[in-house]
């Protein structure tokens, strides 16, 4: 069986990294048996990153190398259907996600004081003393170094969260009226969206982001259509 090694859930989601609730998503769509042991440890990924998985001992790492490989060994019944247009959109989708809003979501979560409150208890609340002390500033200080290394963290707070909700209002004209965003029938890209959106919109951290996908009735209510259709039972956690 497929041993997905992630982050615990949070926020009452199946994971609060979009990456690593990307690739179970994934899982569930494409109906590949696996499951979550406790206790992943971030020292043994093979690029120091969740997630990760081991399928019988072959080790894949990184959430966009991973659906390659299971589609590649399991067969890509997802995606069968597309159009090479569509293929092509889903790609400028997943970008937009992952290259594009992911910076201001973690701005939102880590450099944010009213997010990372949130973060911080979620994440670090049940470590002992003097870790959960140490841990969330070593953590915080690193993701800022990357934010601006990257260049969203030279941005003032509202031209973050306006390049954010610039990205949130484009995705919800792309998905228009459609039940999944490249048409009447899931595809993988929807792994990767839903993921993304149910962190925006479920996680309950009042920033402008969330305030601002909630005006989108059809991102509620996509999210809504994929927790029913993929998430009415829960992974196994060995």
């Amino acid at each position: 069986m497929i041993k997905l090694y992630q982050f615990p859930p949070a926020f009452g989601l199946p994971n609060m990294s979009p990456f690593c609730m990307k690739v179970e998503t994934y899982l569930r769509m494409a109906g590949l048996p696996y499951e979550c042991p406790r206790g992943a440890d971030l020292r043994k990924s093979p690029k120091g990153k969740m997630p990760y998985i081991d399928d019988n001992g072959k080790v894949v790492a990184d959430s966009t190398f991973i659906i390659d490989y299971l589609k590649a060994t399991y067969g890509d019944t997802l995606d069968a259907h597309l159009t090479q247009a569509q293929r092509a959109l889903g790609v400028v989708i997943q970008r937009t996600f992952e290259e594009s809003l992911y910076w201001p979501v973690v701005h939102s979560r880590w450099i944010d004081d009213i997010g990372f409150a949130k973060v911080n208890q979620a994440v670090f609340g049940r470590m002992t003393f003097p870790l959960r002390q140490v841990i969330p500033i070593v953590a915080r200080r690193g993701l800022r170094k990357q934010l601006h290394a990257q260049g969203t963290g030279r941005h003032t707070r509202d031209e973050i969260y306006a390049i954010g909700c610039r990205d949130i209002t484009a995705l919800a004209d792309l998905l228009g009226d459609q039940p999944y965003f490249l048409g009447d029938e899931p595809a993988s890209i929807d792994a990767t969206a839903y993921a993304f959106l149910a962190n925006l919109l479920w996680v309950p951290i009042d920033l402008p982001m969330r305030a601002h996908a909630a005006t989108f009735a059809n991102l509620e209510a996509y999210c809504r259509r994929m927790k029913a259709r993929y998430f009415s039972s829960t992974p196994a956690r060995a």
